[in-house]
């Protein structure tokens, strides 16, 4: 039976129910992911150098907060199938009856058009654009296109999640620079790491939804060997702020002893077999990722607010 086939027998066999709650509506945003977006957003717009008024900073987190929420609700109406099939989203709106396939789609649609649109009139056309494409990015490469056809959907489908530092530095300054492009580099390296964490947890629901991430297809010990080389490639990345020289001596120093922390986490987790021990090494590493990139983004925010952002000119550079 062909993929297409398999899919719109899941998705037949999806429940019937639609008009759910406001509730159920807000689920379909993912609101903890739209948590991160938001924060690493923030970032974007306070780091970047100049002035926006207050107001139309508001408006432009908004906007990419309703993107974001936009682009979870057309996930989950594309990925329904999969998701009645996975312990872990089969009580999502959906698969569960309370929303209908349309509904999520016609919402998800309408949240997309206005984010952009309002994004565009009321602070920049080319914050408007990159977020334009982050959705399509999202949907159409990541879910329709990536996810169900390569183990590598969440190295190159993460580049989505890591557009909104530089949505929000462009909505202050209307261009894409090289420290903006520094912020999406951190979050796009720190994807595989974190989310194939938790992947090595839920192979198996995997497995049973079809979707080949990469412990499925390549075996546990080859997603720890990749977790080992992000996560070594990570680390640099992360200190790259400071020799641009908008992150000062307080972020290069914790951020130093934070990466410290992740590649020992990651390493100890590439040594355990599978079990009981890796499930605890990878859930330990997954939530440990989460804290890591909240704090590293924290202090560039820190930094900037107290004026603590630049390092003197030299302090990097050896013999100066």
């Amino acid at each position: 039976m062909s993929d297409t086939a398999i899919s719109n027998e899941r998705t037949q066999a999806l429940p019937d129910g639609g008009m759910g709650s406001a509730r159920d509506f807000f689920e379909l945003l993912k609101p903890r992911v739209m948590s991160l977006v938001i924060f690493t957003a923030l970032v974007g717009i306070v780091v970047a150098p100049g002035d926006i008024h207050p107001v139309i900073g508001f408006t432009a987190l908004l906007c990419i907060a309703v993107g974001a929420g936009a682009s979870g609700a057309l996930n989950m109406w594309y990925d329904a199938d999969i998701d009645a099939h996975m312990t872990r989203t089969v009580k999502r709106p959906i698969p569960a009856g309370r929303v209908t396939p349309s509904e999520a789609a016609a919402f998800g649609a309408t949240l997309s058009v206005f984010s952009v649109m309002t994004m565009g009139v009321l602070v920049n056309w080319v914050a408007a654009a990159l977020l334009a494409f982050t959705i399509f990015f999202y949907v159409a490469v990541y879910t329709v296109w990536l996810k169900r056809r390569t183990p590598q959907n969440i190295v190159i489908g993460g580049a989505a999640g890591a557009f909104p530092p530089m949505i929000g530095w462009a909505a202050v300054t209307g261009t894409v620079t090289l420290e903006s492009a520094v912020l999406f580099l951190i979050i796009f390296m720190w994807t595989p790491p974190h989310f194939w964490a938790l992947a090595l947890r839920s192979s198996d629901d995997y497995k049973n939804a079809g979707v080949p991430m990469l412990p499925v297809v390549a075996g546990d010990k080859a997603t720890r060997r990749q977790i080992m080389i992000y996560s070594a490639l990570l680390v640099p990345v992360t200190l790259l702020p400071g020799f641009l020289g908008f992150a000062g001596p307080l972020y290069m120093g914790v951020t130093a002893v934070l990466g410290a922390g992740f590649l020992w986490l990651a390493f100890s987790l590439w040594r355990k077999e599978p079990g009981a021990a890796q499930e605890k090494a990878a859930m330990r590493l997954f939530g440990y990722s989460i804290l890591y990139l909240f704090l590293i983004f924290s202090l560039l925010l820190v930094e900037k607010i107290f004026g603590l952002d630049a390092l003197p000119a030299g302090a990097l550079v050896p013999g100066m």
